[in-house]
């Protein structure tokens, strides 16, 4: 790799290696959180998080939803932090996601929600952290240092970390064996090239879509055009596209749609074409597409974990945009590695 490679571009190299170092050392600790939660029955599940860990958690709601048949929803840490209110939160199982687990705000929710009967599991990069010692249990995510303030091993260790546990919980033996499979797919993913995308992305907005898991990675794409390229981004789903957010889409306006192989695929490509029609440039994850074009992509062996090897080929592109526009993706302005919200 060149002297001059940014901090960025190496973590997103290091991605499928992580995720290895993940699957090859936090058995012990699914182990237990799934033991944990068994005997806790859970009726329902709760997530605590802020940023690309809160976009995590959006996957893990519709694995949740998808294989065990219990909501999830997110909860406002804030509700705690700034209101001083205990949630009622008896039978839930909830996952806090924080890569530096130093936040107060997340740390506090956790703690209270533990306080009211929760059953608390911390997915954390630091298990020494004060969110690890406030939790019932803790998975490492094991992704090795993250210098580049923005998030991208921590992201993809974090959902499969998550994931990893869901399906444990479900005994989706079809998942289990895909996830131990998904590093050589993340591996291939690093190489596909979206510079096509790129180059049409020069515009001062852009919308990404997705449906299902897959919005999850639409809401962090958007995030990353924000946050490293200085570029507006808004995530839909690409069911709610078309009440309102369409109307702003002309000749030209980029659009990124990300698609897995599950359900979904056909209708997200319907909304992709349907976009291509009005004069937008799609570009999407799917060979289902007529008129928007289609990216190289990698397909996994279960649908989901399809939308992790996705995430792992835009962030080399967005990553690639950002030095085009003369950015420093590792330094975005106005941000820090680590925020301490209260």
């Amino acid at each position: 790799m060149p002297p001059d490679t940014t901090q960025m571009r190496r973590e997103i190299c290091e991605i499928p290696q992580a995720v290895d170092r993940l699957l090859s050392e936090g058995a012990g600790q699914i182990a237990e959180a799934a033991r944990l939660a068994r005997a806790a029955e859970p009726r329902y599940l709760l997530s605590v998080a802020r940023g690309s860990s809160d976009h995590a958690c959006t996957f893990l709601k519709y694995a949740s939803e998808l294989l065990l048949r219990r909501p999830m929803a997110s909860v406002g840490p804030s509700v705690k932090s700034i209101y001083g209110t205990d949630l009622m939160a008896d039978g839930a199982l909830c996952l806090s996601v924080s890569q530096s687990g130093q936040s107060p705000d997340i740390v506090q929710m956790t703690q209270s929600l533990s306080a009211s009967g929760a059953l608390t599991v911390a997915i954390t990069n630091d298990p020494a952290s004060r969110l690890a010692g406030v939790a019932d249990a803790v998975l490492a995510i094991h992704a090795g240092p993250e210098r580049s303030v923005a998030a991208t091993k921590t992201f993809v260790t974090s959902l499969v970390a998550g994931l990893w546990l869901v399906a444990d919980l479900a005994g989706d033996d079809a998942l289990l064996a895909a996830l131990r499979k998904l590093p050589r797919h993340l591996e291939a993913a690093t190489a596909c090239d979206w510079s096509a995308a790129g180059a049409a992305v020069g515009a001062r907005s852009l919308f990404t879509l997705g449906r299902g898991p897959s919005w999850a990675i639409s809401n962090e794409a958007a995030l990353k055009f924000k946050e490293t390229c200085l570029i507006h981004a808004e995530s839909y789903s690409s069911a709610e596209v078309h009440h309102g957010p369409v109307s702003i889409v002309e000749r030209g306006f980029p659009v990124i749609a990300f698609g897995a192989g599950d359900a979904a695929e056909q209708s997200l490509a319907d909304t992709a074409d349907a976009l291509a029609a009005k004069g937008a440039e799609v570009f999407a994850t799917t060979p289902l597409v007529a008129r928007a074009t289609c990216l190289p992509h990698v397909r996994t062996d279960h649908w989901l974990t399809d939308p992790v090897a996705v995430i792992v080929s835009f962030y080399g592109m967005v990553e690639a945009v950002a030095r085009a526009r003369g950015i420093d993706p590792d330094r975005p302005r106005h941000l820090n590695k680590v925020t301490q919200t209260l």
